[in-house]
Formats: structure tokens, sequence, C-alpha cells
């Protein structure tokens, strides 16, 4: 698909809440400095058997001045998704200048999703019901109905535009943008407030990721390794994912209205693509993994070569990494550009990765920095660049960003640079 003529979507807000801090400049200056946001466990206590033992844990925000942090918001509301999600929205907008009024409200869309969603709800619910025989208290459901994170959003913000749920595993957060960009390329909006939130530290999800064979797992020697050398993206030791949380929030506009509003774009995304592999529940396919990529450029209208740096998907796993990088060696001839791979110092926030990194990549464009991939031992079955030696300056015109999903949800997105 190619955008209309004035319909292009650029991006005039963002914000994000990580392992690497509450406050985004402070998440920015860790991110630089090539610190991690993985450390231990603590989200509930563990047993001397639980296979998992580290984890990418998001801070606590309910110091700030929210309605939807009060103690009785969150008494209802008590999912973590609500309250990192809305914050994340309601920061965001700050930051882009709009004010939704009675007259925008119904030409404001929302994207923002939820891979796992609320899902603690029903786990707690459960318990309680079979410990103590009480019913869930009235709320669980809710709380537990992945599209209610959008729902809240609207009740929070007062959008009255399309409204929908963009569920595409490890890639929703860039599937949000994507989709919420082909509403404001369709005439259906003109703003649209995208992303993703995912806190997926439960007890059944972190052991099923372990059983898996997916979830990072020590060899033997390496159990008193620190927490933060786990995450190993494209390294020849890499050892599976570290699951982390994390919410992030991108407002998209139309470059006419941006330009009617005085507005300030950060970046344009200039073209996508999407692509389901119709393969494996899990396992990715180089095919339609480079065909993503391939309809990305083709959108943007660019080549290759016009590619300044990529952002990958990168999730730490032998086959996952080894996919990406055969389908980035074809796309790219063997020259392939800078290669960064946020998870090496985030983990891997499910639904939340891809916007969080998108995120990161856009205020990398501003500044004319790429972040390093930490934790990087290079494999020899697999040449590239990873900026593994701290963080680099190189001007990108363009970037590549890549995001995919359980279930061959592969989404692709070309970001250029508006100076």
């Amino acid at each position: 698909m190619q955008f209309s003529e004035g319909k292009t979507a650029v991006i005039v807000g963002y914000d994000v809440i990580s392992p690497l801090g509450g406050d985004f400049e402070e998440q920015w200056r860790n991110a630089v400095a090539g610190r991690s946001g993985v450390g231990p466990l603590t989200r509930f206590p563990l047993t001397e058997s639980f296979p998992v033992r580290i984890a990418g844990e998001l801070p606590e925000i309910d110091h700030l001045d929210y309605p939807f942090l009060t103690a009785r918001h969150q008494a209802a509301w008590h999912s973590p998704i609500f309250k990192y999600g809305m914050l994340t929205v309601a920061r965001a907008l700050e930051q882009s200048g709009i004010r939704i009024d009675a007259d925008l409200a119904p030409r404001v869309a929302i994207t923002y999703s939820s891979a796992v969603g609320g899902v603690d709800a029903v786990l707690t619910a459960d318990r309680r019901l079979q410990a103590e025989q009480k019913l869930p208290h009235p709320y669980a459901n809710p709380n537990s109905c992945i599209n209610m994170i959008g729902g809240k959003i609207s009740m929070l913000t007062g959008a009255q535009g399309p409204i929908l749920s963009t569920i595409t595993a490890c890639a929703t957060g860039l599937s949000s943008i994507l989709v919420g960009a082909m509403l404001l390329a369709q005439g259906r909006a003109d703003v649209a407030l995208c992303g993703a939130v995912d806190c997926s530290l439960v007890e059944p999800i972190l052991a099923g990721f372990h059983t898996m064979n997916g979830a990072y797992f020590p060899q033997k020697g390496e159990e008193n390794d620190p927490p933060e050398c786990a995450s190993r993206p494209f390294s020849v030791h890499r050892r599976g994912f570290v699951v982390s949380e994390g919410a992030g929030a991108v407002i998209l506009t139309t470059r006419e209205f941006a330009a009617a509003h005085g507005l300030h774009p950060k970046a344009e995304l200039a073209g996508w693509g999407m692509t389901s592999d119709a393969h494996h529940f899990v396992m990715p396919a180089e095919a339609t993994v480079r065909r993503c990529m391939l309809e990305a450029l083709a959108d943007a209208g660019v080549s290759p070569a016009d590619i300044g740096a990529i952002n990958a998907h990168a999730t730490s796993t032998k086959a996952g990494d080894r996919v990406e990088f055969d389908a980035l060696h074809k796309v790219f001839a063997g020259s392939l550009p800078p290669v960064s791979a946020n998870k090496s110092q985030l983990g891997h926030a499910m639904g939340a990765s891809s916007v969080i990194e998108t995120i990161l990549t856009l205020r990398g464009m501003e500044e004319n920095l790429i972040l390093p991939t930490i934790n990087y031992q290079p494999d020899p079955e697999m040449e590239l660049d990873c900026v593994a030696q701290g963080t680099r300056s190189l001007v990108q015109e363009h970037v590549l960003k890549n995001a995919f999903g359980f279930g061959g949800c592969n989404a692709c997105a070309v970001l250029k640079k508006i100076d």
C-alpha cells in the first residue's frame, strides 16, 4: 500500500516506560551509556525450583500526579497494564501539543494494544476462587479484556474515532503504528493514538516460556553470571530471551494536520510492510520475513542502499536471530548497514517491545546516534556490525525497523528523518 499524497503519517509525540527507567530522558541516558535494565526477578516469591530467575521489571510510578494512579482507581483497574499504558499516552499527548476537544475527538483513532493483556487479573481471580471460595472482583473480567486498554485510553483522552486492538504477538506495538497510519491514509482519522503495553511477569507465562525453550536459561557454569549479561542478540552464546515489561505510545497525525495545527513532527513513517509466514507457530520463515522488509522499502520508495541503520527484532534465540540475519543478508546483498538490537538492554517486553524500540530509534535519528548491542560476542555464521563497541554517531535519514511475532506475524517500517 502506498500512502496517498497529503495523508502521509508523521510522528508528533512519544513516550516510554521500560526497565531502563520511568522518565524517558532517564531511559535515553541509560540506553546511550550501554546500561541494562535486566535484573533479579522480584515480582513474586521464587521457589527453589522455579526456572526463571531474572527479568526486566518496570519502575513504580504511583508517586506521579495522574488521576489513574490514585489508589481508588487502581483498586478497580488493578492489572498494571492500565496505569503504565495510560501514563505513556498521557505524556505523549502532552509532548505533542495536541488538545483533544469536542471538535477533534471524532477524528482521533486508537490502536493502542497489548499482546497479553490483563491475564494477571484472571489468575488472581482463579486463585481466590480456589483458595477462598470467593467470587471474582466485579472488575476482574474487564481487567482481563485485551481491548480494554484501548477503551480506557479513550475514556482518558476523550478520543471518539475508530478504536481497535492490533494484536500480533511480539509485533503488536509496531502493528499498532502501521494500522494507525492506515486509518490516517484512508481519511478515517486525523490523529491516531498508537502503541502497546505488556506486563507479563506472572508465574505461568514465565514458566511456559521456559518449557518452550524460549526464555533465557544459563548453561552450566553461568548460574552466577550477572543478570544484565543474559540478553545477547545475534551473539554466538545467545541463550534465549529475557522476559520484561514495558509500555510505549506514539502519536501519529497526517502531515497536513500537523502543518495546520503548528505541530512539529519528529519523523515520518515513510513506508511499511506486513506479512504472515503460514509456516510455524513460533519459528519464523525467512522468505516471508524478507518479503516484509522488501515491501516496506518499496512502499517508502527507497533502496536498501538508502537505509542508514537497522533496528532489529533480535530476541536472542538461536533460530529467530538466524532467520532475521539471513533475510537481512539477502535484502541488503551482504552489505548490511549497522544493526542495533535494543533487547540486549531491555529484555523482551512482548507486544510492547517493538514500539519501545521504535521510539528509541526515533530519538537516535534525532540525535544522530545508534544505540549499542551490549553483551555481543560475534557469531562466525552471522557477519554483521552490531554496534558492539558502544553508542555510535551516525546521521540516519532512513532506518528500517523489524518486528516479528508468534503465529508468523511480521511487521516492518521505514522511518524517515525530518530536519
